[in-house]
């Protein structure tokens, strides 16, 4: 067997993973000793926990003392409207609009004190990719081709360099319903291959809302709608699979006759996007993991028919279909959902309970099935709230510490990592950088997050910046 990243795979052609390293030593197989002793630091990880990362993230910035980090005792302004519960977990107070996530926090773990110094939602950035953002801040968009990479495309670009997929085969990096920001008009930076190319972008879902005024996260969608498609490769009826193979050969023969460009470097990154198109409309596992409507009613209803409950459950399909790094995205279409600044009334009535549903029956789901252990699920977003609260109990951007769930994979369920002070406002120990969780999620794919690959010059680069480190009080 080849453990490839903490994934058990066999060749095809049956040879162990000892035959194939001594073979590739001995320069059969075109890899010299180099070149072997950096494969041998990803094909055989030591202590890696988890197969896959199924990422939630969460835009906007949901308040610390509204969820995970109630301060019951502060004065009235800060300790906010809603009251805590208990949960299975010691000291870990919960807000009474989360109880079925109160009722399993001996699956997961809390780390309270994420910091950032971006005060403001392009900290997205620095939360997709571990290291902080550099652009001025009153750009919005996104520079894929500039940017740093993100921790999927990272994924995918070691997945593809040392193990290349069959056709068919699913890619490593997902983003489900749509990229960041797609659905406010917006893209924004962090989520993207950056200088490593586009060929190791994740591969997106093209869900779009009704209208400017529509929050699909706030309603039930229908079927129409969620017929989830990738932008750009939707197969036409009239184009049969043996015509797009008689496309490929006919595109091969002009290849023929361009082999004085095959040198250049977008020629070669254009090939690659080319024969990734064509692989991904004609493979029959994405098609089926794509198509929600294979699961029964009663797992659809129990997830929730709003965009982020198919969403989830769509994530947890690519999952097992054999998908390395999928991002479920909460957005907020209207501007406002989880990026509370005028008032609590959305919190309590639409994002806390559709968020206790989802989290607790995708949990639920992945036990059952047996890919728990195997998945590590991740649940921030980019930012926490003030603690002083206005007097309609909204709050402002604060990046001085917000939570993060950790789940399966290999993490040790109930336990709480990091204090934060009497107000919820910063860390009394333990802070944890976005660095720390990338190296975190490296570490679970057994990954050593300190190797370095080259940058578009050559040089040398971490996968993670220097100082980060994983979080090793967080496994088992």
């Amino acid at each position: 067997m080849l453990t490839i990243l903490g994934k058990p795979q066999r060749s095809c052609q049956g040879f162990s993973r000892r035959e194939m390293l001594q073979a590739a030593g001995a320069g059969m197989l075109g890899v010299g000793f180099p070149q072997v002793t950096q494969a041998e630091a990803i094909v055989s990880p030591q202590g890696a926990t988890a197969k896959s990362i199924l990422y939630l993230y969460i835009y906007g910035g949901p308040s610390q003392l509204e969820t995970y980090d109630m301060k019951p005792e502060a004065p009235s302004g800060i300790r906010g409207p809603f009251k805590p519960i208990a949960s299975r977990t010691p000291e870990l107070l919960m807000t009474e609009h989360l109880p079925r996530m109160a009722m399993m926090s001996d699956r997961f773990a809390v780390i309270r004190t994420v910091n950032t110094t971006h005060n403001n939602h392009h900290a997205c950035h620095w939360i997709k990719t571990g290291r902080p953002w550099h652009m001025p801040e009153t750009v919005l968009n996104a520079t894929p081709d500039q940017d740093q990479p993100a921790i999927g495309s990272l994924v995918e670009y070691l997945d593809q360099k040392y193990f290349p997929r069959t056709p068919g085969q699913l890619p490593s990096y997902w983003y489900v319903p749509a990229p960041l920001g797609h659905l406010q008009g917006y893209d924004y930076p962090g989520q993207y291959a950056g200088w490593l190319g586009r060929g190791y972008n994740a591969l997106a879902t093209n869900f779009r809302r009704r209208d400017a005024k529509d929050n699909p996260f706030f309603r039930d969608c229908t079927e129409e709608e969620l017929n989830f498609q990738i932008q750009g490769l939707e197969q036409q009826p009239e184009l049969s699979l043996d015509r797009l193979n008689r496309r490929q050969t006919l595109l091969s023969q002009f290849d023929d006759a361009r082999v004085q460009w095959e040198q250049s470097q977008s020629v070669g990154t254009q090939d690659q996007l080319w024969q990734r198109a064509f692989d991904l409309m004609s493979s029959e596992t994405i098609r089926q993991a794509l198509d929600i409507k294979q699961e029964t009613d009663v797992v659809r209803d129990k997830y929730g028919r709003h965009l982020y409950g198919q969403s989830a459950l769509l994530g947890r399909r690519l999952i097992e279909a054999g998908a390395r790094f999928v991002t479920v995205q909460w957005e907020c279409p209207d501007g406002y959902s989880w990026d509370s600044h005028i008032h609590s009334n959305d919190i309590e009535h639409q994002l806390l309970p559709r968020l206790d549903q989802t989290y607790s029956t995708l949990l639920d789901d992945l036990h059952e099935r047996g890919l728990l252990d195997e998945t590590l699920v991740v649940l921030m977003s980019e930012m926490g709230r003030t603690p002083l609260g206005t007097s309609t109990w909204g709050r402002g951007h604060w990046c001085h510490t917000f939570p993060a769930l950790l789940a399966g994979g290999g993490i040790q369920g109930g336990t709480i990592y990091g204090k934060t002070d009497k107000d919820a406002a910063y860390p009394a120990d333990f802070p944890v950088s976005p660095g720390d969780i990338a190296a975190t999620l490296f570490k679970a794919l057994g990954i050593d997050p300190h190797m370095r690959i080259p940058d578009p010059q050559g040089r040398p680069v971490g996968l993670v910046v220097d100082e980060a480190e994983p979080i090793d009080a967080l496994f088992a």
